[in-house]
């Protein structure tokens, strides 16, 4: 995943959100609507979360060291899941409070078009950085679904964006309609079950983030395609025969570790199986340029010790060669 194309998208939301957010909070203050004053926390939140994905992109970005020596890649899964807990504690459970003691407590709203006005405007702001998320994405997700792109990206700036002014949009939508039925009827009640739906909605995609961004803390392997590409490139048909066991790892977004018993002709030299290896390691970036650490391990190939699985055979105890 473009590394450009989330900062982008990250950078559009940012510039709307915090301008929505001040206007809402200035239609809060001129009409007392409390699903303005939930959205208003909504959007300060949601630009809190977009500067926390900049700053996560920003530190991933650092030279390994002796004491992280993959690198800092998965500071981007870490930013991503504080999003999370932001939108469920901040937005979510704050816009729970706000429509329950408004349901408990309700009045009318004042200065009915400062609230309207400003969700019309917020709906359309939201809607141009949306359209920017998504087009950003359509250079990615191929020919996944929605759901498949949310589930399977390896870099999780876009779809937190998605998600996020996805649940925005709705969330205007939603506060949209409490604001209009309190007007309509009289009964401020409306606009704290407005508020209510607000707080339900950003607490559902807070969880749906938390769930994609923890899979991705734990480490995930690479895509289903990748590791075709891999298993293609690491085979010669020569020294390379087959591969035993291969496991991968995603370091970060943009960096794969690539771990592999190999097998190799019993009758090959060290020096032909070390030249064999680093061919294969060549063939291996080429065709997946975000393997990035690479370990191969050569091996003479039996059948009943790789039926065992990579973790129970019994190896002759030799070393793996790769190269980081």
């Amino acid at each position: 995943m473009s590394a450009s194309g989330g900062t982008k998208a990250i950078v559009a939301a940012l510039g709307a959100n915090l301008a929505i957010a001040v206007s809402k909070f200035v239609a809060f203050l001129f009409s007392g609507s409390s699903s303005m004053l939930a959205e208003s926390v909504h959007s300060l939140a949601d630009s809190g979360n977009q500067a926390l994905l900049l700053v996560g992109g920003k530190k991933a970005q650092r030279e390994a060291t002796p004491q992280h020596p993959f690198g800092y890649g998965r500071e981007r899964y870490i930013y991503a899941f504080l999003v999370s807990i932001v939108l469920f504690s901040l937005g979510g459970m704050f816009a729970l409070y706000e429509g329950y003691e408004k349901i408990k407590h309700p009045h009318e709203i004042e200065h009915w078009y400062w609230p309207v006005g400003v969700l019309v405007f917020a709906i359309i702001a939201e809607g141009f950085s949306f359209r920017t998320a998504i087009k950003e994405s359509n250079t990615l997700r191929g020919k996944q679904s929605w759901k498949e792109f949310v589930r399977r990206a390896k870099a999780p700036e876009l779809p937190v964006v998605l998600l996020e002014d996805l649940g925005a949009l709705v969330g205007l939508i939603l506060a949209l309609g409490g604001v209009g039925l309190a007007l309509l009827t009289g009964d401020g009640v409306w606009d704290g079950i407005g508020t209510l739906c607000i707080g339900v909605l950003l607490v559902l995609i807070a969880l749906v983030l938390a769930a994609e961004t923890k899979s991705l803390l734990l480490g995930e392997s690479a895509g289903a395609e990748d590791v075709r590409k891999i298993e293609a490139a690491a085979v010669d048909g020569d020294t390379v025969t087959r591969i035993i066991h291969m496991r991968t790892l995603h370091l970060g977004p943009e960096e794969l570790l690539v771990a592999a018993k190999i097998a190799v002709r019993h009758d090959e030299t060290a020096a032909e199986i070390a030249t064999a290896i680093d061919a294969a390691e060549s063939r291996i970036r080429e065709a997946v340029p975000i393997a990035r650490v690479i370990y191969l391990e050569p091996d003479i190939y039996s059948e009943s010790e790789a039926a065992k699985g990579p973790d129970r055979e019994a190896t002759p105890g030799g070393p793996a060669i790769g190269h980081h």
